[in-house]
Parts: C-alpha cells; structure tokens; sequence
C-alpha cells in the first residue's frame, strides 16, 4: 500500500526532515512521533481532537505543525527529495486537479481572497497545479482557486522547484495557447502542447508516443488524493494546506526515490 511506511522509509524521512528543519531553526523534538501522528493524520482526515490518544496531546500536534508550516519546514523537506529527481531534465508534466473544499475550509481571518479558494463548477474548491518529472515524479506544485484556467498557470509552474530546465514540457490540451508555447520556448523547452481540435495552422507531427507517457502525471494525482487530507481540503489556510500537500507529496517519494 502506498501510505504504508517500513522502518526504512521512516529512517530516511528523518534523516531529510531533520536537514530541512534544522535550515528554519526548528528546535528538535521527537520527530518520529510527530511524523507518524502528521502521516496518520494526512491520510486518514480526522479532525485534530480526534486524534488518537497514542499519538499525545492533540493541542500541542498541532501547535508544532503550525509553527513548522509557517517556517516553510514541509516544503524544504519536499524540496531536498525532488532535488534527486533522474528525469525532470528530460521531460516535466503539468497537470491540475481541484480539490472541494469542506465547508470548514471557509471563514479564515481577514478573509479567503488569499487563501487559494473559489467558486467554480464544483462550487467551494481549491486547484493544485502540480509539475512532475518523467516518471511522474512529484517536483513542485502551487494552489489557486478552484475557478483558475490551467491555461493561465504554467508560466507560474515552470517557475518553480528545483532549478532544473527540462528539454521538454508535456500537458494536455487545457494549456493550449501560443503564450504557453512562447512561454516554453523563451526558456529553451520544447513544448509538447497538444492542439484543441479547432485550433488553426495545426501542425502535422505530433510525438504521440512520448505523450503517452503524460498518463504518469495521472497517476501522480492518483496517489495524491489517496491522502485524505489532501482529496478535501478542510484547512483555512493557504499555509496549512500546502504544508500538507507538501508532506504527501514527500511521502510519495520516498516510496519511489530511494529504491531506485
């Protein structure tokens, strides 16, 4: 199962999370503990007092985990693994997927206009737009509100994550425009943008067969929203929500990367 750790997995995360915390200053606990408690907590979205008691005072979980998500602890800790990335110099994958928001996401103090959430087909819903690398690989990732075009994003997402230029961008037919395709190329990428079927002056090739490779972005979402904590996001903040995106996304890779 993909949320289920060994004690290597566990070995390894400390080893990366004890580095990216020691960068913000964080002074050091029992790291194990809290990890576990944050693991158990992202995938099964339970609400912080129904915490099990194994796990200690729900209170002081959760006092840690906010001061660690405002020091940008989890996205260093994501950061230091898609850094070891073997593909996203060949080929990154952009794609996006909207989250409903629960309506306990609503209310954050001086409003949600900065909380990357909206109202779009879905209703209340957040967006992350995530960038992988060729073997669908989590890399980086930003949210907006559920109602944002993909199509106006990926400027944004080739800017972020590792500083690692890929020879090629693949997406799918929702970021199809010649800004995005001008976008790629100023930065020296070969853009691998399918045309809508109405789009004039279509070319005639297309590498289909490297395309199909785009289903392992896909299956990057899939994983994704098998944390529950991240198919619904019931988090206020736009903080806490990418804190826990981040630590999903970490322990992805951590059950790819390091068997490699």
């Amino acid at each position: 199962m993909l949320t289920g750790m060994t004690e290597g997995d566990w070995a390894i995360v400390l080893e990366l999370f004890e580095a990216a915390r020691s960068r913000r200053g964080e002074p050091g606990h029992d790291d194990r503990k809290l990890l576990e408690t944050l693991h158990y907590f992202t995938v099964h979205s339970i609400t912080w007092r129904a915490l099990p008691a194994t796990f200690g005072k729900w209170n002081s979980v959760w006092k840690r985990f906010w001061r660690l998500s405002r020091a940008g602890v989890f996205e260093a800790f994501f950061q230091l693994l898609a850094e070891t990335s073997k593909t996203a110099d060949l080929v990154q994958m952009f794609d996006s997927t909207v989250v409903r928001a629960h309506v306990s996401a609503a209310g954050a103090k001086g409003g949600q206009e900065n909380q990357a959430l909206g109202r779009s087909r879905g209703g209340f819903s957040c967006k992350i737009h995530l960038k992988t690398d060729l073997d669908g690989l989590p890399i980086a990732f930003h949210l907006t509100g559920g109602q944002v075009s993909d199509s106006t994003q990926l400027t944004t997402s080739l800017e972020i994550g590792p500083d690692i230029s890929p020879r090629a961008a693949m997406t799918d037919k929702g970021y199809d425009s010649k800004s995005n395709r001008d976008a790629c190329r100023e930065r020296g990428i070969v853009p691998v943008i399918p045309y809508r079927s109405n789009a004039k002056n279509r070319p005639k090739f297309f590498p289909k067969v490297l395309y199909k490779g785009r289903a392992r972005i896909e299956q990057a979402i899939g994983k994704l929203k098998r944390f529950k904590r991240v198919a619904m996001r019931c988090d206020k903040t736009k903080v806490s929500f990418e804190a826990f995106v981040s630590f999903a996304c970490t322990m992805i890779l951590v059950k790819s990367v390091h068997r490699a």
